[in-house]
């Protein structure tokens, strides 16, 4: 009898076991889906900056992609036992591109290498305890401010990739032409993700990519670097290819400069804020606070992300930062980190399909920039308004980052302003020590840079 109880109490919990790892690849894949617009949107970003003379760096720059995202989520899955997913963050490579290799002339080398240290950097905060001093120094509304300003950052460059918005010598800016294919094809993926969101549907901004990318195809659009789609000469299903001329390419020398330091911290504070908004906001949402509202298994899941910046860079890609749509997998019933290891599998796997995601034209994935960008604005509803403390700092800081190009500059913008009108308001005790040395040495880089 005592044999017959002891086998069924195998037979079911072999039964409970195999119900566990498949509620967890089946999140690990809801997950993936909603994120894996990141293979085509990232290299998209990066290859503006990235480059060799004569080489075609897309294929390389989405294996990175992968790799990056593929480590990130297996670290967090086996180390950070969380149900969250990691690859290159949105807005981090934007700034990368943007403000520090195009806008300030710095070489790809050197910004990865920044991206290398601003990862070491994040990984010591996250050790010995300074998280909780960090968070706690910026204002809640600068928080808002700068999760909404990269919000319309991304949305800029996603109606810009469009053609929706040109550059006008009178206005600055002006409406693109509804001729072209390009905006016609971004406003029917645009209609078509936020319709499939509207509905719930997983993955509405991959198949909203997807969409745009059959309807560019179909119509013999001339958006495939000016020309229509070419096909696959050797299939879509091909061996993996191997970063070479962006692993370890990066500059650590270059990236040490006196000006680079700036750029440094920025990534570090922008990477970090994102890290800790998006993980306290996914634990919150799989029940994995304390009774305080705290965060269990903090360090393990900051240091994990740090760990995944600096690798990522070491394969040339932007800073790798935990994903927000990991919230899929959750509401799927993720819990633990096979969630992750299974979106790390995924990503592995996407490795085998880069001609299809290479056929993914920018005007296909603008209307994920779009879409991503407005929901970032949702955090302006936790601003005050009406009070202009926080208001005109908040604002600088939202229209500061897209309309400079620049998150540095958006977020110095919002940091000084907002130290300078409690300082002469007579509310200088209500802002915590930190603020005031971060916006003496931003003054200090705004004097050295004229």
């Amino acid at each position: 009898m005592e044999m017959q109880g002891l086998e069924r109490f195998m037979e079911e919990r072999g039964k409970r076991d195999k119900g566990y790892i498949i509620r967890e690849f089946r999140a690990g894949f809801a997950t993936f889906l909603t994120m894996s617009y990141i293979l085509f949107i990232n290299p998209n970003i990066l290859s503006e900056a990235i480059t060799l003379e004569g080489v075609n760096l897309w294929p390389q720059l989405m294996s990175a992609t992968a790799l990056a995202a593929a480590f990130g989520s297996l670290l967090m899955g086996l180390f950070g036992r969380r149900p969250f997913a990691l690859a290159p963050g949105m807005g981090l490579n934007a700034y990368f591109t943007y403000s520090v290799v195009l806008g300030q002339g710095m070489p790809w080398q050197a910004a990865l290498g920044a991206v290398f240290f601003s990862g070491l950097l994040f990984l010591v905060i996250s050790l010995v305890g300074l998280r909780e001093l960090l968070i706690n120094a910026i204002p809640v509304p600068l928080k808002h401010a700068i999760t909404a300003g990269i919000g319309c950052f991304l949305a800029t460059i996603g109606l810009v990739n469009a053609g929706l918005v040109v550059d006008h010598p009178v206005t600055l800016v002006t409406m693109g032409s509804l001729r072209e294919p390009g905006p016609l094809i971004a406003l029917f993926g645009l209609i078509l993700t936020v319709v499939l969101l509207v509905f719930e549907f997983k993955g509405a901004v991959l198949v909203g990519i997807l969409g745009s990318t059959l309807a560019a195809i179909a119509m013999g659009a001339e958006v495939f670097q000016g020309q229509a789609f070419q096909g696959f000469s050797e299939g879509f299903i091909r061996m993996p290819v191997w970063p070479k001329d962006l692993f370890l390419a990066l500059d650590l020398g270059g990236a040490l400069e006196l000006g680079a330091l700036s750029i440094i911290f920025t990534f570090l504070f922008v990477d970090f804020f994102d890290t800790a908004g998006t993980l306290i906001g996914l634990s919150h949402r799989a029940g994995l606070l304390d009774e305080q509202g705290k965060m269990t298994g903090a360090r393990a899941a900051f240091s994990v992300d740090a760990l995944a910046t600096s690798f990522g860079a070491l394969l040339g890609t932007s800073s790798t930062t935990s994903y927000i749509e990991s919230a899929a997998g959750i509401q799927e019933g993720g819990r633990t980190g096979l969630t992750a290891i299974a979106v790390a599998f995924f990503f592995l796997l996407s490795l085998f399909f880069w001609p299809l995601a290479s056929a993914v034209p920018a005007a296909a994935t603008a209307p994920a920039l779009v879409v991503i960008g407005a929901m970032m604005l949702f955090s302006t509803s936790n601003i005050d308004w009406n009070n202009y403390k926080q208001s005109l700092p908040a604002l600088l800081t939202i229209l500061g980052i897209p309309l400079t190009y620049s998150i540095t500059n958006g977020i110095s913008l919002g940091l000084i302003s907002y130290c300078l009108i409690h300082l002469f308001t007579g509310r200088a005790r209500e802002v915590h020590f930190l603020m005031y040395i971060l916006t003496a040495l931003l003054l200090i880089r705004f004097a050295l840079a004229g």
